[in-house]
């Protein structure tokens, strides 16, 4: 197969960052500072990843550590100001261990079938899997946890239906056949583009979008059923949503509203088999969790609910999660059976 698209792997050098913003925090001996420039200089994304994980967990003194041992390498640091309340109760979860549950890299299927057909394809994942779709035009889907898609490709028209979970759509341009997706009758359409459509639990449609523009529209009332819609043409009148810009579909007055290549970063982590915290409340972060792993997660004590938790850690991996947790917040947890863990203050 030629058509083959794989996401690039940069799990190492976050896994190897975490560990120098571990070391700094500890203090550098004269050894492992010349063992630190040495690892920044072998590569221009080594100094990159460091710089953006210490700004994504507010770490400001490793960034004036990091600013005063090489000023030359990296110039002026700036502060990203955080909530007080944030950035006081924030929790590192630098863990640097094995992916439990899912493979290392992601499954990569090639629908080589899909233009000669003109049939419809589906395409889902499992819990705590994600899988790298590469269409026959040279689209790229990245499917999450617990997804499902319908494709069907037409001679005017591309269309994908999301009955769950989460995609990101790398469009592959063709004026000649716009692409759509659908998702819960709301219709996302790009011509060549990069966005991310999830369903919320509560049946809402996240929208964000990456590169490009997309337009939005509603599916007609008629057209929803079981089979597949019929593909539509928006028109140029219809909404814009812009790279960089966020929506939520399906309320009253959808408002779109901007949103920093770093947040975007933190919420894509997922494609790397990675999930980043960069604030959230330990209630939001278990949240997050529970859609890679069937465990289930309480709280049994209300005030630990708000907790503040910053950092990065690997899909699937609950032992590290929890370990982190305790050492960290003294937070301990019980487990129930194999599919529940109760989690209360040491």
């Amino acid at each position: 197969m030629s058509n083959i698209y794989e996401l690039p792997s940069n799990e190492r050098q976050y896994d190897e960052a975490s560990l120098w913003i571990e070391r700094l925090d500890e203090g550098l001996t004269e050894a492992e500072t010349s063992e630190l420039q040495a690892w920044m200089a072998a590569s221009p994304e080594n100094q990159a990843v460091l710089l953006k994980m210490a700004r994504l967990w507010d770490k400001m003194d490793t960034l004036s550590r990091l600013s005063t041992l090489f000023p030359e390498e990296l110039g002026v640091v700036r502060r990203r100001r955080w909530p007080r309340y944030a950035a006081a109760a924030a929790l590192m979860l630098a863990v640097a261990v094995a992916w439990v549950g899912v493979s290392d890299t992601p499954t990569t299927v090639v629908d080589e079938m899909l233009v000669q057909t003109r049939g419809e394809s589906v395409y889902e994942t499992a819990i705590g899997e994600h899988a790298t779709v590469a269409l026959a035009d040279g689209t790229e889907l990245v499917l999450n946890t617990d997804s499902r898609i319908r494709v069907r490709y037409g001679a005017r028209y591309r269309l994908l239906v999301l009955e769950a979970g989460e995609v990101h759509v790398q469009v592959a341009e063709d004026p000649n056949r716009p692409l759509s997706v659908i998702a819960a009758g709301n219709i996302v359409q790009a011509v060549g583009t990069a966005f991310n459509v999830e369903i919320t639990d509560d049946r809402h449609i996240e929208l964000v979008v990456t590169e490009g523009q997309v337009r939005l529209g509603l599916q007609a009332a008629t057209a929803v059923s079981d089979s597949m819609p019929r593909p539509v043409v928006l028109p140029d009148t219809a909404p814009i949503v812009a790279a960089g810009e966020e929506v939520f579909l399906g309320q009253a007055e959808p408002e779109v509203t901007p949103v920093s290549e770093e947040e975007i970063e933190v919420r894509l982590s997922w494609r790397t088999g990675n999930l980043i915290f960069s604030g959230e409340s330990l209630e939001e972060t278990v949240a997050e969790v529970e859609r890679y792993t069937s465990v289930e997660f309480t709280i049994v004590d209300e005030e630990l609910k708000q907790i503040r938790v910053s950092g990065v850690f690997r899909v699937g991996d609950i032992d590290g999660m929890l370990a982190a947790l305790r050492e960290n917040l003294d937070i301990d947890h019980e487990r129930v059976g194999d599919d529940r863990v109760l989690l209360t203050a040491l």
